[in-house]
């Protein structure tokens, strides 16, 4: 029979094996002198079937041996889980625009990039950086590039079952709901998409989810180490993405949802323990803690210079604007990771909310205090921003992913909870080897049908049809049919990108629009001439144009600025037209020929 933690164990067997009554002592027994001696080597074997059992664990002895044992199996085996799925084709799918940026910046000589981050993608140096020396020893293949993002989900998933653990506490299901969590988030279809993506979402969301575990450890602990700890990690996690640091909005409303009463017992501990953090736990302004609030600001000041870099900077997202119905639509099926998958989830996150709030009297630090702020304050607040300034993408708050698997594995836990109350618990009779199944079928039915909807998704999510762009197909497609002399042109300029994931066939193009190149420039894709004479009188010896764009709407683009009219009018006036289209993902491109 499987022992869990959801119940105490049944003491019945072990007291009945207990001896009853006095026990007589067993005098010893001096063999007479009469008596020959019996020779040494002539006693007779004993049977098998008269040796004495073997003495047996109690019952309590073995349950406490299984949750020793269960501690780290509930962090290993949903990272394990999450290794497998994240690492499944992981260098398949074909790089795409903004994994091209990473490709193309963190390639140059370490001095050159920093002197690129003072013109752009501030926001992503610390990422380029890293990257720029993890990249130095492993190569720039699309298996080595979303390496370092796979490893930092795995992370992930384990410090996500270790917070839902530790927030579900000594309650009944705490290991339960510790592994249920971690195997929702490396089952989830998005915790693949960006493990297998060389950008900085994925570090960001493993330091998120660190920062998560040591603000439950530090608030009923109280000392300093927990919170420094707690600080450096929320530093980290906006050092990756300053969006990362509304981390602090969900953590304040965790603590403000969070009652002083029982702030020591929070997080067990021994009692040694906890009174060495009553010694330590420091002032409190309301539910507050001081030192909270003061390592919160520390993070904050420390990463004040790169947000005041990437506020100069801002052109870089000036393609955003106001979020309406679709984002709200697109931001819950991402964090599902289908829409047929929102309706589940969202039933089980309500039961996770129902469980804390009626199961276990709304504990400090529980599953729903933690997850939901974490789950919710970002996009909000983004989201709110974003009618001043457009601010809100949907990748923008995707390290909120592990909020939605705790709150999702508490509600689960509850389910099983409460089935051990009905009828269910008593399906089979008490003798039965399956006796112990019934609490477990709605949980079981619950996770079948999460497995048939995760199914699809986890297959499709994997596919370079997943990304926007298709750079290697582009590529070959240029390496097809490209000829000696070809011209190349970008419309919109910043189009140039999309050469560069697979560079080798546009190299050979002429650019005759490019300005400096990217590295002369300190610029992601270089610079634009801004002279249409100038570009004219390069158009000489053209018989064919390349023209490449990436609109996300698959249609030709109107130009828009004076040199992209200017160039298909020189298309127009030397009377070339298009003898080829190609579609790559939403890279177009336009064979123009005599």
């Amino acid at each position: 029979m499987w022992e869990t933690d959801l119940g105490p164990e049944e003491p019945a067997a072990a007291v009945a094996a207990e001896p009853r009554g006095p026990v007589m002592p067993v005098m010893p027994v001096t063999p007479s002198a009469a008596e020959p001696p019996e020779p040494e080597l002539s006693e007779p074997e004993t049977p098998a079937s008269e040796l004495p059992e073997p003495e047996l664990p109690e019952p309590g002895a073995r349950a406490r041996a299984w949750r020793r044992w269960s501690r780290p199996l509930v962090i290993a085996v949903p990272m394990a889980v999450a290794a497998v799925t994240g690492g499944y084709q992981l260098g398949s799918p074909s790089l795409w625009r903004d994994e091209a940026y990473t490709k193309d910046a963190i390639g140059r000589p370490a001095g050159q990039l920093i002197a690129m981050l003072g013109h752009q993608d501030a926001v992503h140096g610390a990422y380029y950086l890293l990257m720029h020396a993890i990249t130095g020893v492993i190569g720039t293949s699309a298996t080595a590039l979303r390496l370092p993002s796979l490893c930092a989900m795995v992370v992930a998933t384990g410090f996500t079952a270790a917070i839902a653990r530790r927030a579900a506490g000594s309650a009944p299901g705490g290991q339960l709901t510790g592994l249920l969590a971690g195997l929702l988030f490396a089952t989830a279809p998005y915790m693949t998409y960006y493990a297998q993506m060389a950008r900085s979402y994925a570090l960001e969301t493993m330091f998120a989810t660190i920062a998560t575990y040591l603000l439950i450890r530090a608030w009923p602990d109280g000392r300093w180490r927990w919170w420094l700890g707690y600080g450096a990690a929320v530093a980290l996690t906006g050092l990756l993405n300053i969006f990362g640091l509304l981390i602090l909005a969900a953590h304040g409303v965790t603590l403000l949802l969070t009652p002083a009463r029982g702030r020591l017992t929070a997080g067990g501990g021994s009692a040694a323990g906890q009174a060495g953090g009553q010694a330590a736990a420091g002032r409190w302004i309301g539910r507050l803690p001081w030192r909270w609030l003061a390592v919160s600001a520390a993070a904050v000041a420390v990463l004040s210079p790169v947000v005041a870099v990437a506020g100069h900077q801002q052109q870089q997202i000036a393609w955003l604007s106001r979020p309406d119905l679709k984002a709200i639509e697109r931001l819950l099926s991402t964090m599902a990771g289908s829409k047929d998958l929102v309706l589940p989830l969202a039933l089980l996150a309500l039961g996770g909310l129902a469980a804390a709030w009626l199961g276990d009297g709304w504990r400090p630090l529980n599953p729903a205090a933690v997850a939901l702020p974490w789950l919710v304050m970002p996009s909000f607040l983004l989201m709110a921003a974003s009618f001043v300034k457009p601010v809100y993408y949907v990748r923008y708050v995707e390290f909120c992913l592990p909020a939605l698997a705790i709150v999702a594995g508490a509600g689960l836990t509850g389910l099983i909870r409460l089935a051990r109350r009905t009828p269910l618990a008593r399906l089979r009779p008490a003798g039965s080897r399956w006796a112990w199944a019934g609490p477990w079928l709605p949980a079981a039915l619950v996770l079948a049908v999460l497995a048939v909807l995760l199914a699809g998704p986890q297959q499709a999510i994997r596919q370079t049809a997943a990304r926007p762009d298709n750079l290697r197909e582009a590529s070959a497609i240029v390496a097809a049919r490209e000829r000696p002399g070809d011209v190349v042109l970008y419309i919109p300029f910043t189009m140039r990108v999309l050469g560069t994931g697979y560079p080798a066939p546009f190299r050979r193009l002429r650019d005759i629009a490019l300005g400096r190149s990217a590295i002369a420039s300190a610029t992601l894709t270089g610079t634009e001439i801004t002279s249409p004479a100038k570009l004219k009188s390069r158009f000489t010896d053209v018989t064919r144009v390349w023209v490449v764009t990436g609109a996300s709407n698959y249609e030709f683009p109107k130009p828009i600025t004076r040199m992209d009219k200017e160039k298909l009018a020189l298309l127009a006036g030397a009377g070339l037209h298009v003898i080829g289209r190609w579609q790559a993902g939403e890279v177009m491109l336009t064979l123009y020929g005599p």
